[in-house]
Parts: structure tokens; C-alpha cells; sequence
């Protein structure tokens, strides 16, 4: 015992005891759990995603590196575009390997096809290019991307990352075939290399931004066996229509926007024989005419002096003195219309042409009133009897509320009575069958029950068609013919 604990004990304090002695290491560690055989092995963390941001910079990264490596051979004409996509791909290889960035193998395979796109295609709208089911492509502003997808409207998830890049694609589209877009010219009617039809609109004009719009066409022509197939025309009107064709028939396609007139002008040409000579005359070279004996003309805008413009009634003109059997417009919009009419009435049978019109009638109206922006101070009579005389034909295209695209008129011009151009219809639509349960119409085309007089012509020239496909259907088992 201490000196100092004797002393307390002597003067009656406490004797402060002292602290228990420190346990040992192992003592205090918790206990180890001692793996059970039945647990299964930790495994391994799984790789890390990369952020978007990054993702954004290691692109534009990839991309500069790739114009440095291979930016001449962009110029290169002679190299086809699979053999710059075969060569930028294996150099964009190269770069992303040399950034040393951890990447899942779909980010990886997405980033190449991302820059490939951006740099050698049309950025985010080449997937969708590249989808034969999109028929349509209309981007509102950089970021509202609309498709069109079996007749129905649908928001794209997919969209431009700025202004700026929807800009540049709109320059890449229409600079590749001699168009311009700029302040000065704010809008442009342009066609991709398969023959899609590009319309571009840009600031100031397009107040929320650049809107692009563009019509696919198929990698492979439409056939009549197709739109038989899909319900666009049925047998019958294609044997009239083929018929028609041969017997050199001036006709009009009539229908609105985006209801498929070049579509059935393609089809309708088909049935030109392989003989005769055609020019086709277009804004935007669109028809996809299979036969060999083929000039193909295009207007031109003017140059930034505004000069240089030739216009479709120039062509129109022009084509007069190129001994053309066929001269097919692929559309009328302005005075052209009255050197068409008068190419018709001067032995240039068999033309074809589109009109924007609801419906037979209003074709022949709209015929007038194109005729009249000719500029020519004609009477309306005159007018009218050109059109009586020119036209033999129009077929009416219209797309239906469920989204289809149906052929409702096709009807005979047939003349004057009075002041007035007098129409027979020999083909119209059903409606009076009724929709099914997903709203689709069920009804078709029928014939009216009318024997057209052309088909006197079509004797005369050796070309029969069926007598029965102008036979009135017998609708609900009635005795009544129903027209």
C-alpha cells in the first residue's frame, strides 16, 4: 500500500481505486463470421455507365479527332459511302481506345453509330431514315421530332441536341443538291438521294425554331400489286387505269397533302410501254419511273442575285421541242398548268400530272384558276373548254380518317353542256359500309354502273378491258343495283 493511501486511511478520506486493466485487442474485435460453403462467391462490381455529360465531350471529342485524321477523304469524290463509313469507323475505333474511357459494350456500340451518323449522315433523323416503316419525318423545332408510322402521328424520342445541329444537318441536306438556305431565302424545297421530298423553313420565318419536314420513299417502288394489297385501288380499277395508260389517256391525279398522288403518278407510269419516250418534270426529281427511255428535268430557284431561276413552265416549254411520247409534270401549281393543257390538245397524249384538290370537281376548278395565274387574260369559257378537251381522266386519292389511302373517284371527263364541264364517275368509295372495331373502314371502291364512252377508244386501238368490272355491286342481297 502507497504512502498517500495510508494517510487517507489515517484522516478517514477514501482511497481512490484504480482503473481495471485494459482488455487485449483480441478481446474487443468483433467476432469474424466464418463463411458458410453454401454462400455464394461476392461478385465482382459491374462496370460503371458513363454519364451523359461525359458521353456528350467524349463525342465531340471523337468527332474533332476524327475530322483531323481522315477530314480530306470527306472531300473525296471518288470514295463511295460505305467505304467512308468502313474507314471512319475503324478510326473512330482508334480514338475512342485512346481515351481510355470505361464504356459498356451498348455505349460503345452506340457511340460509334452516333458519330457516324453526326459526321457522315443526317445525325438523329438517320435512324430513323434508315426504319422503312416511317413513311414521314417532321421535326417541329430541335428538340420535337414527329414520325409518321402506319398512317398514324407519333413523338419520336429521339431529337437534336441544339438549334445549332439541326441547322447543320438542314445544310447538309439541301447543299447536296445545288439549294440554298439562308436568311435571304429562309425556305427551301430540297430531295434526298433516294428521292425523299425535304422541305426546310428556318428563323424568322419559323418563329420556334428551324422545322424540317420530309417524305420518305421507299428503297423499293411501289407496285399496282402493292396498293391492290393494301386496299389503295382494287383489281378492277387497276385493269381501267392500265387500260387508260395504253390507250394514252390524259389524266390528273387529284388528292390533298400526303395522300400518295406521286406515289400512284410511280404506279401509273408503270404501265407506259418501254418504247415510248418520257420527260418528267418535277420541282424536286421524286418519280421513281422504272422504263429506260427517261429525261428527267428539274427547275432550278434563283442564285443570291436572283438570278438563274428557271421555272416548271420553262420546262414545261422546253419539253415541246424534245419529241416526247409522255410528258409527265409531277405537279401543276401555277401558269405551267395552261402549257400543259395546251401540250395535251396539241398531240402530246397520254400526259400525266398531280393536282391539290378534295374532289373531281374541285380539280376542274382548280385547273381554272391555275390557268388564269398563266397571266393570260382569258375567258373563262375558253378556259374550260381546254380542260374539257385536254383532260380524259381524274382519280381521286384521298387518306381516310383511319389513316389509310384509298383511290374514292375515278372519274371520266366527258365534255361541255352550256358553260359547264360535265364529270361521270366510274369508280366511287363505300363509305356506306361502315368501320370495324378498331375504326378502320371496311368498305372500297365500287363501279357505279356507268360504261365510260372512252372505252369506244379502247376498241379502236385493240385494247380490251372486262365489260364486268363496270357491273353495279348487289349490296345486302337486294334486288336494287346500289350506286
Amino acid at each position: 500500500m502507497k504512502l498517500s493511501d495510508r494517510v487517507n486511511i489515517a484522516e478517514g478520506r477514501p482511497v481512490p481505486t484504480a482503473p481495471p486493466p485494459p482488455e487485449p485487442a483480441e478481446a474487443l474485435a468483433p467476432e469474424t463470421p466464418v463463411p458458410s460453403p453454401l454462400q455464394a462467391a461476392p461478385q465482382p462490381p459491374a462496370p460503371r455507365s458513363i454519364q451523359p455529360d461525359a458521353l456528350a465531350g467524349l463525342k465531340q471529342r471523337a468527332a474533332e479527332a476524327l475530322f483531323e485524321r481522315m477530314g480530306a477523304r470527306f472531300g473525296d469524290s471518288g470514295a463511295t459511302e460505305d467505304e467512308l463509313r468502313s474507314a471512319a469507323r475503324d478510326e473512330l475505333i482508334q480514338v475512342i481506345d485512346q481515351e481510355r474511357v470505361p464504356m459498356s459494350a451498348s455505349e460503345r456500340s452506340r457511340l460509334l453509330r452516333d458519330i457516324e451518323d453526326d459526321v457522315l449522315g443526317y445525325g438523329p433523323l438517320q435512324r430513323l431514315l434508315d426504319d422503312d416503316d416511317i413513311t414521314e419525318i417532321m421535326v417541329n423545332r430541335h428538340d420535337r421530332i414527329y414520325i409518321e408510322r402506319k398512317g398514324r402521328l407519333i413523338l419520336s424520342e429521339l431529337r437534336f441536341k441544339s438549334e445549332e445541329q439541326l441547322r447543320v444537318v438542314i445544310e447538309r441536306i439541301v447543299s447536296r443538291v445545288g439549294r440554298r438556305i439562308d436568311e435571304s431565302s429562309p425556305f427551301v424545297d430540297a430531295r434526298l438521294a433516294d428521292g425523299s421530298r425535304v422541305n426546310a423553313i428556318i428563323p424568322p420565318l419559323a418563329v420556334g425554331g428551324s422545322s424540317l419536314t420530309i417524305r420518305k420513299f421507299g428503297r423499293v417502288p411501289l407496285t399496282v400489286r402493292d396498293l391492290i394489297g393494301f386496299g389503295t385501288m382494287t383489281l378492277e380499277m387497276a385493269e381501267l387505269l392500265q387500260a387508260c395508260v395504253k390507250a394514252k389517256l390524259n389524266i390528273i391525279v387529284s388528292g390533298g397533302t400526303g395522300t400518295g398522288k406521286t406515289t400512284l403518278l410511280n404506279v401509273l407510269s408503270s404501265f407506259i410501254p418501254d418504247e415510248e419516250r418520257i420527260v418528267t418534270i418535277e420541282d424536286a426529281v421524286e418519280l421513281q419511273i422504272q422504263q429506260d427511255h427517261v429525261v428527267r428535268l428539274e427547275s432550278r430557284p434563283p442564285n443570291t442575285e436572283g438570278k438563274g431561276e428557271v421555272t416548271i413552265r420553262d420546262l414545261v416549254k422546253n419539253s415541246l421541242r424534245m419529241r416526247p411520247d409522255r410528258i409527265v409534270v409531277g405537279e401543276v401549281r401555277s401558269g405551267e398548268s395552261l402549257d400543259m393543257l395546251q401540250a395535251m390538245n396539241t398531240g402530246h397524249d397520254g400526259s400525266l400530272s398531280t393536282v391539290h384538290s378534295n374532289s373531281p370537281r374541285d380539280a376542274i376548278a382548280r385547273l381554272e384558276t391555275l390557268v388564269l395565274m398563266a397571266g393570260m387574260d382569258l375567258p373563262l369559257r375558253a378556259i374550260r373548254e381546254q380542260i374539257a378537251s385536254a383532260v380524259n381522266l381524274v382519280v381521286q386519292i384521298s387518306r381516310l380518317r383511319d389513316g389509310t389511302r384509298r383511290i374514292t373517284h375515278i372519274t371520266e371527263v366527258q365534255g361541255m353542256e352550256g358553260d359547264v364541264v360535265v364529270l361521270q364517275d366510274a369508280f366511287v368509295f363505300d363509305y356506306g359500309a361502315g368501320v370495324d372495331e378498331n375504326g378502320k373502314f371496311l368498305g372500297s371502291a365500287v363501279a357505279t354502273g356507268v360504261r365510260p364512252r372512252f372505252i369506244e377508244r379502247f376498241e379502236d386501238l385493240g385494247i380490251h378491258v372486262r365489260p364486268g368490272i363496270f357491273a353495279t355491286p348487289i349490296r345486302y342481297g337486294q334486288e336494287q343495283p346500289w350506286r
